[in-house]
């Protein structure tokens, strides 16, 4: 949930009104900057927490993400190449995500998270990001063993989230 005004027009109340809807986990997907960001997030009700290495030094991703567990949020760590990957193990990141789209240019590679899915081990969480358009586009990243999608625009942009989202061909997870 983007709870972010200026940039991505949403807000904190719809991160509390996610999480009164549902029983699924609530991931708060703005950028994490700042330790307070971390913290905002789990007063927000968030269970979870984006931390995109891109855009954080060693030091802040190790201590985002340790505050993260110790609040007793999971954090989603963001990667785009195999740099990224090697930088989120090396924190304990136990979910990992790989971003098909790039952050300068806004290309989305939709071969990006299959070509890196083998370099995250096993008992990892798999989780690719970007240009998942329909349920063929999770079926070939479910079969290189992502675990989960994060899909925004193609459900944002139709005229029915409900129905683009059970279209994905993705089973509700149980909690």
């Amino acid at each position: 949930m983007l709870t972010d005004r200026d940039w991505f027009g949403g807000s904190p109340e719809d991160l509390r009104a996610a999480r009164a809807a549902v029983d699924l986990p609530v991931l708060r997907k703005d950028f994490t900057v700042d330790a307070r960001d971390v913290a905002d997030a789990r007063l927000m009700g968030a269970d979870a927490v984006l931390l995109i290495v891109a855009a954080l030094s060693d030091a802040e991703l190790a201590s985002f993400h340790a505050l993260a567990t110790e609040l007793g949020m999971t954090a989603l760590v963001e990667t785009h190449d195999e740099t990224e990957i090697e930088r989120a193990l090396a924190v304990g990141a136990r979910v990992i995500g790989v971003n098909q789209r790039d952050l300068v240019t806004f290309a989305v590679d939709t071969e990006r998270a299959v070509r890196l899915a083998p370099l995250i081990p096993d008992g990892v969480v798999r989780v690719a990001e970007s240009g998942v358009r329909d349920a063929d586009d999770a079926r070939r990243l479910a079969d290189a063993g992502y675990d989960a999608v994060l899909v925004g625009e193609s459900v944002v942009t139709s005229g029915d989230p409900g129905r683009a989202v059970e279209a994905l061909g993705v089973a509700r997870p149980a909690r």
